[in-house]
């Protein structure tokens, strides 16, 4: 199974989980008038959204290199990625509404023992959720499934505030409601925006790669007597590496290339996320 598949395999398990996650949530906090357990339904809601969106990325990410996108389609992950981050900064207008709603007390928040058992279950879930495609993320060299993770990630933090909500509620104190949902608006603004900046940073090509273990490699080459202007960039598993390096000045440019190869096969077979190597020949002092 090639890496776009196994991708797709990830996003489709949680997608199935977040819907269940958030229908139970968003199905029970209407119904209990509860602003927080609502809100967080949302956020988990736009999980789901994200998972779909990062299907259509993936699948146009994957096409090969052509005339007209010689580096590949790769940065398409990217800019759905920051899709994600745009939908939570979306979610976080409905939140603010619903915490007008309950500070405005057009509704009486009810906690029963269900509401505990729904938050608890579902952070549970979360939890597995974002363990799982974080796993799969950094073995994938899956910038969106890195993203979303943390997108499910701030859904567990957002539960534990819930839960502590209602508590709160059930000791005499309604207000904990609304003050919860607001904290669970800000916490999903903040996650949007930390990927929608990160995100940025790839489109403007950041360096991708650790700039002393490329110039290690290479001056580990035979007949490299130095290494300069490094420059990568690209995403985290699709990374293109642009270097100088210097030889010895009287040799052939046949045995120059051949060195230039070398570097090249190196830096590819101990970096794999390297996927094309640039080596420009300078002469050494």
């Amino acid at each position: 199974m090639d890496r776009t598949s196994k991708v797709r395999g990830v996003l489709g398990v949680t997608l199935v989980l977040n819907i269940l996650v958030s229908a139970a949530k968003i199905g029970y906090g209407y119904l209990t008038s509860s602003v927080s357990i609502f809100s967080d339904g949302f956020h988990s809601l736009f999980d789901g959204v994200s998972n779909i969106v990062g299907l259509v990325g993936v699948y146009l990410s994957s096409h090969p290199p052509d005339e007209q996108h010689p580096y590949g389609h790769r940065k398409y992950e990217t800019v759905f990625t920051i899709f994600i981050g745009l939908l939570m900064l979306l979610t976080c207008f409905e939140v603010f509404k619903k915490v007008l709603e309950s500070l405005t007390g057009k509704h009486e928040t009810i906690v029963t023992s269900t509401s505990f058992l729904v938050m608890a279950v579902t952070m549970l879930i979360n939890i597995g959720v974002s363990v799982y495609e974080g796993r799969m993320g950094r073995k994938l060299n899956s910038e969106f499934l890195i993203a979303d993770a943390k997108h499910t990630k701030s859904d567990i933090y957002v539960s534990a505030g819930v839960i502590a909500s209602l508590i709160l509620i059930k000791l005499g104190v309604p207000l904990a409601d609304p003050l919860a949902g607001i904290v669970v608006g800000i916490l999903v603004a903040k996650a949007g925006i930390d990927i929608i900046r990160e995100s940025t940073e790839t489109l403007v090509d950041r360096t991708q790669a650790d700039i002393r273990a490329i110039s290690g490699i290479a001056r580990a080459v035979e007949g490299v007597a130095g290494c300069h202007e490094i420059r990568t960039r690209g995403t985290k598993g699709s990374v293109f590496v642009d270097l100088h390096i210097q030889v010895n000045p009287f040799l052939s440019v046949e045995d120059a290339h051949k060195i230039a190869d070398t570097v090249e096969k190196e830096l590819k077979g101990k970096m794999p996320e390297v996927v094309d190597v640039v080596v420009h020949i300078e002469p050494s002092a």
